[in-house]
């Protein structure tokens, strides 16, 4: 079955890295799709943003959204907006505090 709304998106994270949850129900299909067409890739992205989601080692490839999309609101806080390419059309946009990690409402594709 696949994750659901705020179900946690892969096993619990170890020391200091980040959890990563669903926002919606849409994030946890998008991230199963995701998942079948390109799941070296994903899992690598996944690695990456939980061990340091604010990396800027690859900028081409994960980095923070600039103008209007630099920050995305989650239950009425501001939180900084990050995105990952994992694939040419498939990326994981993702809300940063300093507690959790936060997927948004959509994986981005296009």
């Amino acid at each position: 079955m696949s994750p659901k709304r705020l179900e946690r998106a892969a096993p619990p994270a170890v020391g200091d890295e980040f959890e990563v949850w669903f926002a919606s129900s849409d994030a946890a299909q998008g991230w199963d799709e995701l998942a079948q067409q390109a799941s070296t890739g994903l899992r690598r992205a996944f690695e990456a943003i939980r061990a340091n989601s604010r990396a800027r080692t690859n900028p081409d490839r994960h980095h923070r959204l600039k103008g209007s999309l630099k920050t995305g609101n989650w239950k009425g806080t501001a939180l900084e907006q990050w995105q990952f390419e994992v694939t040419g059309g498939g990326r994981i946009w993702y809300l940063i505090d300093d507690v959790a990690l936060f997927d948004l409402p959509t994986i981005g594709w296009q």
